[in-house]
């Protein structure tokens, strides 16, 4: 099974340097950050090992990652547009 990798410099290739300057400039931003990258990896983990596990289980984690992708996204964002403006 070829598992699709979601860390954010993948997702979010684009905003490399926001990623880098909120990851050391925001604390909020970094616990998010390493949070994401935690359910990710385990996530990504579970189906590249093909670990039995409930699919309710399974899809409240990837839940938990799409609304921290959410919410990075949009600090994410306002950074880049306070950069500009």
């Amino acid at each position: 099974m070829q598992i699709e990798h979601h860390d954010l410099h993948h997702e979010f290739p684009e905003y490399h340097e926001d990623i880098h300057a909120l990851k050391v400039g925001d604390h909020h931003f970094a616990r998010l950050f390493d949070e994401y990258h935690h359910v990710t990896g385990e996530v990504e983990r579970l189906e590249e090992e093909d670990v039995p596990v409930d699919d309710f289980t399974l899809e409240d984690m990837k839940k938990k990652r799409v609304k921290l992708k959410d919410e990075l996204y949009g600090m994410l964002r306002a950074h880049k547009l306070g950069r500009q403006g």
